[in-house]
C-alpha cells in the first residue's frame, strides 16, 4: 500500500493498546452535548438507530441481481481509501481497541473523533481533529503551503506529502491509493460487463478509467446522459467537506442505489421548472443571471449500500452531482432523493423530536411529504444561483475557500423551502402545505444542529436558525417548545436567501468568515432545549445492516 499512516496516529495507536479500556480518559471527553452527565460507550452506542437497507429485488433482472455484490465490493475499497483520508489503515488503527464498545464507536465515526459531536475527540491522547485530515502534513504550516510552487497543490485529487528533506510535494490521489483503485478500476469494468443498460455500462466503463486518472469529467458527463438505468452507483472523491483546512480536496465515498420508478415518475415534471424558478429567485439580478442546465434529473430510490464520507456523520438522504461547475453548467445536475433512508429518519428521529420541541398545535404540520419536499427541493437548489463570482474573483467555490460548503448548504436550505413556497402557491405541490413545509422545516433544523455545527451543514442550519431568530420567524415559549410565525418566516427566507446568494455572488470571503464565525454558534436558549431530547431517548442518527446478506442475495 503506497499511503503511509500519519505520525499522530501511529504515535498514539501505542498508548491506545494500553489505555482503550478507559476511553472517557482526560483527552477524549466522553460527554455528550445533550447533557453534562458522562455517558458510557454503550449507552452511546444505543443512541443510533439501525436502519436494514434493503429494497424489492423482483423488479430488477438476473444480471443486476448479480451486479449489485460487485458494486458493494467496490464499496468496501471506497470506505478503505477513505479511512486513509481520515486518520490512516483501517485495520492497524482498529487493532489497537481492544473495548469492543470503543471499537464500534470508532467505527462509526471513522476514526477518533466524534463528528456528531463538534469533532471532539473520545479518545485517550487524541487531540483536537487535524483540519486538513491526512490531506496535508499535520505539522503543515500556512505559509509552507502557500510557499510550495505547484499549480496542482489545490487540486481536488491530490495530496499534500513531505520529501525526505521535509519540502512539501503533491501526490495525486491515483498514485498515493494506486493499489486499492487498480482493484475498484477491475470491478467497475466487471459491472460494466454484466450492464444491460447502455448508458450505465458506458458510464461504468469511463468511470473505471477516471478513477486510475483522476480525470472524472467524461464519466460525470455520461452519468448526466443515464436516463433508464434501473440502478446506480455514486462513486470516487466526491465532497470536499472533509478538509476543514482550505475545503480543497474530497474525499471518497460510494453509494449503491435503485431507483423508485414510481415515485421518479412523480417528480419528473419539477426539472422543467428550474430556469423559471431561477428568474424568481428573491436577490437582485445580477446574481441569478446564469441559467440551471436544461438536462437536470430528479428521482427517487433505495440506497442500499452507504461507504466512505456518505457514510460518517449524519447520514446524508438525498444527493446534488456532479459538483463539476462545468459539467452543472452544460448539464445541469441530477438530485437523487433516498427515500428509505429518508422515511428512517422522519419516523425515529424528526417527528419524536417535534413531539417534544415543536408547539402542540403546530405538531399536526409534521408531515414525511413536507419532510420529502424540503430536502428534495434542498437539492434542486444546489443548481440554482450563480457559479461564478460576478467580482471577478473567479468560482464561488474558489473564492469562499473552505466557508464555501457551510454557505453553499445555508443557500440549499433556504432556497429549497423557497421553491417548495413557490410551488405550493402555483399549485403543483398539491400534498404539502405552506405551514407543513414551514413548521416541518424548523424541526429539521433543530435535527440538524443537535449535536453541535462542527461541519458545513450544521454551519449553515445554525446560521439560518438565528436568522429567523433575530427576524421573529419563530417564538420560544415558555415550556421550551417553538411556534412558527408564517408570515415573519416568509419574509425572513427571502431576506435570508438575497444574503446567501450575495456572499456567494461577492465571492465575500472575508464577509463570509466575519458572519460565519458570529452567527453559527449554539445560543443558550437552544443548548437547553435540545438537552431535553437525552431524556426522551430520540437517536442521534440511523446506521445501517446493509450488504449481500441483508439483500438476501447470500
Amino acid at each position: 500500500m503506497k499511503s503511509k499512516l500519519s505520525t499522530l496516529f501511529l504515535t498514539a495507536s501505542i498508548i491506545i493498546a494500553v489505555v482503550a479500556c478507559n476511553p472517557n480518559g482526560k483527552k477524549g471527553d466522553a460527554s455528550n452535548n445533550d447533557s453534562n452527565k458522562v455517558m458510557t460507550m454503550k449507552e452511546r452506542l444505543e443512541q443510533f438507530a439501525t436502519v436494514k437497507l434493503t429494497t424489492d429485488l423482483s423488479k430488477l433482472t438476473p444480471k443486476e441481481k448479480e451486479m449489485l455484490p460487485v458494486l458493494i465490493e467496490i464499496s468496501k475499497i471506497m470506505d478503505e481509501l477513505y479511512w486513509m483520508q481520515t486518520i490512516g489503515e483501517k485495520k492497524s488503527f482498529l487493532d489497537t481497541i481492544k473495548d469492543p464498545d470503543l471499537k464500534r464507536f470508532a467505527e462509526i465515526n471513522y476514526g477518533p473523533w466524534e463528528r456528531l459531536g463538534d469533532d471532539k475527540p473520545f479518545m485517550p491522547f487524541f487531540n483536537e481533529k487535524p483540519k486538513g485530515a491526512n490531506f496535508y502534513p499535520h505539522d503543515m504550516t500556512k505559509d509552507e503551503f502557500d510557499n510550495l510552487k505547484d499549480p496542482n497543490k489545490t487540486n481536488q485529487y491530490t495530496v499534500i506529502k513531505r520529501n525526505d528533506d521535509k519540502s512539501l510535494k503533491v501526490v495525486w490521489f491515483h498514485e498515493e491509493y494506486y493499489d486499492l483503485l487498480f482493484m475498484a478500476s477491475n470491478l467497475l469494468k466487471k459491472a460494466a460487463g454484466l450492464a444491460e443498460d447502455p448508458g450505465l455500462k458506458h458510464y461504468f466503463e469511463l468511470r473505471s478509467k477516471a478513477i486510475l486518472t483522476d480525470n472524472y469529467f467524461e464519466s460525470d458527463m455520461a452519468w448526466m446522459d443515464m436516463k433508464t438505468n434501473h440502478i446506480d452507483f455514486v462513486v470516487g472523491p466526491i465532497e470536499n467537506y472533509e478538509d476543514a483546512l482550505y475545503g480543497y480536496k474530497t474525499a471518497y465515498e460510494a453509494a449503491v442505489l435503485v431507483k423508485d420508478n414510481n415515485w421518479s415518475k412523480k417528480l419528473e415534471k419539477y426539472t422543467s421548472m428550474l430556469p423559471e424558478l431561477q428568474k424568481q429567485l428573491p436577490c437582485d439580478q445580477k446574481y441569478k443571471n446564469e441559467m440551471p442546465g436544461s438536462n437536470s434529473d430528479l428521482n427517487a430510490y433505495d440506497i442500499i449500500y452507504y461507504a466512505g464520507h456518505s457514510n460518517a456523520g449524519g447520514k446524508t438522504i438525498a444527493i446534488n452531482l456532479p459538483n463539476d461547475e462545468k459539467v452543472q453548467l452544460a448539464k445541469g445536475s441530477r438530485r437523487l432523493q433516498l427515500k428509505n433512508a429518508m422515511q428512517a429518519k422522519f419516523d425515529k428521529i424528526l417527528t419524536p423530536i417535534a413531539n417534544v420541541l415543536i408547539d402542540k398545535s403546530q405538531q399536526k404540520n409534521i408531515t414525511f411529504n413536507a419532510f420529502f419536499s424540503n430536502v428534495m427541493f434542498h437539492e434542486v437548489a444546489h443548481g440554482l444561483g450563480i457559479k461564478n463570482t460576478i467580482t471577478g474573483k473567479g468560482t464561488c467555490k474558489a473564492a469562499l475557500k473552505e466557508k464555501y460548503g457551510a454557505f453553499e448548504e445555508a443557500k440549499a436550505d433556504i432556497l429549497g423551502l423557497f421553491i417548495v413556497g413557490k410551488l405550493i402557491e402555483k399549485g403543483e405541490l398539491k400534498d404539502v402545505t405552506i405551514e407543513d413545509s414551514y413548521v416541518t422545516f424548523m424541526a429539521g433544523l433543530i435535527r440538524s444542529v443537535r449535536f453541535g455545527a462542527a461541519d458545513a451543514h450544521g454551519k449553515a442550519n445554525m446560521m439560518c436558525f438565528n436568522f429567523f431568530e433575530d427576524a421573529g420567524a419563530f417564538t420560544r415559549n415558555a415550556d421550551g417548545t417553538y411556534k412558527v410565525d408564517m408570515a415573519k418566516t416568509k419574509k425572513a427566507l427571502e431576506a435570508w436567501s438575497a444574503m446567501v446568494l450575495k456572499f456567494e455572488g461577492d465571492g465575500d470571503y472575508e464577509g463570509a468568515t466575519k458572519y460565519l464565525t458570529t452567527n453559527s454558534v449554539i445560543r443558550k436558549d437552544l443548548q437547553t432545549d435540545i438537552a431535553k431530547l437525552k431524556t426522551a431517548n430520540i437517536p442521534v442518527d440511523i446506521i445501517f445492516d446493509q450488504g449481500v446478506e441483508a439483500l438476501g442475495l447470500k
